[in-house]
Order: structure tokens, then C-alpha cells, then sequence
């Protein structure tokens, strides 16, 4: 025999207007950041690496006493962010977050932990690409543009903070362009945000409302809170294009050298502002020439941003890459110009020319470095007591055992005022700094 329940009508009609109000007040609180979380977050991944250290053990005294200070290897893990911008399993991250790894895997939001290997990292710009392989394709997220970011508008990160996965967190942006300096490197074009942001969160996407990609994370104040740094998506973009090609970015070739712009240079030069760099030379053939820029212009903007000093326009012009069209501002004659410059990579033919004007050598390749064959008199090189004779094994740590190691290590240094050069002389090697 079977039971039956009665409802009366009045019953029936509140429980069905209350799963009305609730439906419709879930649906009022999905709100854009929500939106943007929902659509964005299976892009997002945990990044974990393993580095391999070793440490001298003195901890064991009978060890210590017969054998001496023991080597010891030990793992240590580490952790990060990074987001998936191509079904195919392209993730990009910081390079930080990968640095020395001997082993890197990813976690991804559906929980699946897979191994990934470096298509091509960069110290410089704090990027990196990596690579996984999974059966099918997979979520990832739009990467967006940075150019027409507006102060205040609302910013959303995701990441792992402290080993949190899938924590988001909701700002604005801050300001556009900060400079940052870690130790003896600095780091340009950052977008300022206080969305939170902490360890962990490295290499995880800023997001806009629009669920668009339009920051990499990157760097945070420790003695600060709510000051993040994230770099801008354009710039993403373009290191990302160079690390998938080639491994590697590409120095690019500007041709402009500046100096700090005093008051009374530029007062002299009609210049009423306190920020800009001026340019002292501009080198023959060279992409700043080919676009107009003249000796004593004033460089005012990149991009979107203004100039604050030679520095700030000398770490710049490092960070841009080859064939990447930029906008600058310049003050000529009591006017303000707008240039457009496209580098170009550095032509391999000028690079005895470049060692010889900065630094005074000649060099020649041999089987096992560079030989020198001439030192100019009054150089770089000469005030150091290089000589004819002598051989240059590696620079900046690189070996130059052929030509092209040799014009690719310059090349490589031509954006650094110093170049480390590890010289043979007969049986003795030794290091030398030069300006460059």
C-alpha cells in the first residue's frame, strides 16, 4: 500500500517562488570578474619545478674528520603560475619560475599533472614558453593587447600564490610604464596593478574584464602591499613569437646612443620639462637613422609611456626585438615629432667593425678561441695591456671557439655597458671588464 503526501497549493507557489529569487539572485551575482574566473581559469596552470643543489655537508664529524667537507645534492622544489595560449599546450610562464629547473611539470585545472619541456626562455624580459603534450586540445586564454589600458579599470590575477591553486584576486590598474629594479637589473614598461599578488602568482595572467590576457605577473615589492607588477601583453606577444622561432630573442638593432639630459641642456634646447633623454650619436646605416632620429633630438616617449632618463631609455631600447615597429615621441626644434622605428637585427658583417671602435681589437679565429692580431693605441683594450698574441676564450662567459660563437656573444653584449672577456696568455688565463 502506497503513501501519499499532500501539498497544499500555497505550499507549492512559495517553493517555487524562492527557487525563483534564488536563481535570479545567482544570476545578479555573476558579475564580470565572476564571468571572466569562469571562462579563464581552465587556461590557468600550477607550475612546478625541481632544481638540483648542491651544499657542503659539515653536519657529520667523523665524515669531516677522515674525508673533508662531504658534497650533499638535494632537491629543491619550487613553484609558479602560467597560462595556456594555445590549444596545442603552449603555456607561457616567467623565466624565474624555471630557472635552473632540472625537471619542470604543470598541473592542470582539471588536475592532470604533466611534463613540459623550454621551447625558449629570456632572462632579460622574465619570460618563458613551455611546451606539453596532452590528448586533445586544450583550454586556453585569448592574449590580448596592453596599448589601450586605461588607469583605474578593474584587473583580474589568477595564479597559485603560496602553493594556493585557482586563487583569484581583483584590482585596478595602477599605472602603466613603472620601472623595476631587482639588485643590479631593471626591469621596464611594467604594468602596475594592486590586485594581490604574491609568490606563487609569477608567470599567471592579468586579466581585463573581457577575459583577454593583458599581463604576464611577474614582480611584487615585498616591503609593500598591493604593489604588483605584471609584464604588458604586447610585450608578451612579441617575446613569445621570438622564443617560438628561435629559442631565444633576438638582440635587436637600434642604433641610437643617449645621455642624461641636464637642465641646462635643455633649457638651452627649448625643453621645459624635467624627463627625456638626449641622443649623443646615431650610427651609420642603422635603423634610427633610416627613420629619421638626428643627433641632439630629444627622446620624450616609447610606446605609450614617457621617458624618464637615459637609463630608462637605454634599459628600453635592450628590451625591443627585431621587426617590431615601436612609436616614439621626440621634442626637435621647439617640436614635438612622432618617429616610427622598426629594429632590425644587428648585421653580422659590422661586428669586427663594433670591436675595433669600442674596444680596440682585432681578432682572428683559431681552433680554440679568438687570437689577437691588433690593438689599437689609446683603447679599451691597450689600457688594460692586451696585446697581439694573446687569445680571448670566451666572452661574457661564452665560448668563442668559432667565428660565429664569437659574433653572436658580441652581438649579444652590444646592450651592456660592459663586456667580461677570459683571455689566454701563454699557459695563464685571466678575466678582464671593459667598457662597451
Amino acid at each position: 500500500m502506497g503513501v501519499e503526501c499532500y501539498m497544499p497549493p500555497m505550499t507549492s507557489h512559495l517553493l517555487l517562488l524562492t527557487f525563483s529569487l534564488v536563481t535570479s539572485d545567482v544570476a545578479n551575482r555573476r558579475n564580470q570578474v565572476v564571468q571572466v574566473v569562469e571562462k579563464v581559469s581552465p587556461a590557468v596552470v600550477y607550475v612546478g619545478t625541481v632544481q638540483v643543489v648542491e651544499t657542503r655537508a659539515r653536519n657529520r664529524a667523523v665524515d669531516l674528520f677522515f674525508f673533508g667537507p662531504q658534497e650533499e645534492r638535494r632537491a629543491v622544489e619550487g613553484l609558479g603560475s602560467g597560462v595556456i595560449i594555445d590549444p596545442s599546450g603552449l603555456i607561457v610562464t616567467n623565466d624565474h619560475v624555471i630557472r635552473g629547473a632540472s625537471e619542470i611539470h604543470v598541473v592542470l585545472a582539471d588536475g592532470r599533472q604533466l611534463n613540459a619541456e623550454v621551447i625558449g626562455s629570456d632572462s632579460d624580459a622574465d619570460l618563458a614558453v613551455l611546451k606539453v603534450n596532452a590528448r586533445g586540445a586544450l583550454p586556453a586564454a585569448k592574449l590580448g593587447t596592453s596599448s589601450d589600458l586605461m588607469i583605474g579599470e578593474t584587473l583580474i590575477a589568477i595564479g597559485s600564490p603560496l602553493g594556493l591553486k585557482k586563487t583569484v584576486t581583483a584590482g585596478v590598474l595602477s599605472a602603466l610604464g613603472r620601472t623595476v629594479r631587482d639588485g643590479d637589473r631593471v626591469f621596464n614598461d611594467f604594468l602596475q596593478t594592486d590586485a594581490s599578488i604574491n609568490p606563487g602568482n609569477s608567470g599567471g595572467p592579468l586579466l581585463n574584464v573581457d577575459g583577454e590576457v593583458v599581463g604576464i605577473n611577474s614582480a611584487i615589492i615585498a616591503s609593500a602591499q598591493n604593489i604588483g607588477f605584471a609584464i604588458p601583453a604586447d610585450k608578451v606577444r612579441r617575446i613569445v613569437e621570438e622564443l617560438k622561432q628561435f629559442g631565444k630573442v633576438r638582440p635587436a638593432w637600434v642604433g641610437l646612443d643617449v645621455r642624461p639630459l641636464t637642465m641646462e641642456l635643455a633649457k638651452r634646447l627649448g625643453w621645459d620639462r624635467t624627463y627625456g633623454a638626449i641622443i649623443s650619436s646615431i650610427e651609420e646605416g642603422s635603423p634610427a637613422q633610416t627613420a629619421g632620429f638626428q643627433r641632439g633630438d630629444i627622446v620624450t616617449q616609447v610606446g605609450s609611456t614617457q621617458v624618464e632618463s637615459a637609463d630608462d631609455l637605454s634599459s628600453r631600447l635592450r628590451g625591443l626585438t627585431a621587426k617590431s615597429t615601436v612609436h616614439f615621441g621626440v621634442f626637435r626644434g621647439g617640436q614635438e615629432l612622432a618617429i616610427n622605428l622598426t629594429p632590425s637585427e644587428f648585421p653580422h658583417a659590422l661586428v669586427d667593425t663594433t670591436v675595433w671602435e669600442r674596444l680596440g681589437l682585432r681578432l682572428k679565429a683559431t681552433g680554440r678561441g679568438m687570437h689577437v692580431t691588433s690593438v689599437r693605441p689609446n683603447s679599451n683594450a691597450a689600457e688594460v695591456g692586451l696585446a697581439p698574441g694573446d687569445v680571448v676564450v670566451r666572452i661574457n662567459q661564452q665560448p668563442v671557439t668559432s667565428v660565429e660563437a664569437y659574433r653572436e656573444a658580441i652581438i649579444q653584449a652590444r646592450g651592456k655597458r660592459s663586456v667580461l672577456l677570459l683571455v689566454q696568455r701563454g699557459k695563464v688565463g685571466y678575466y678582464l671588464t671593459l667598457p662597451f
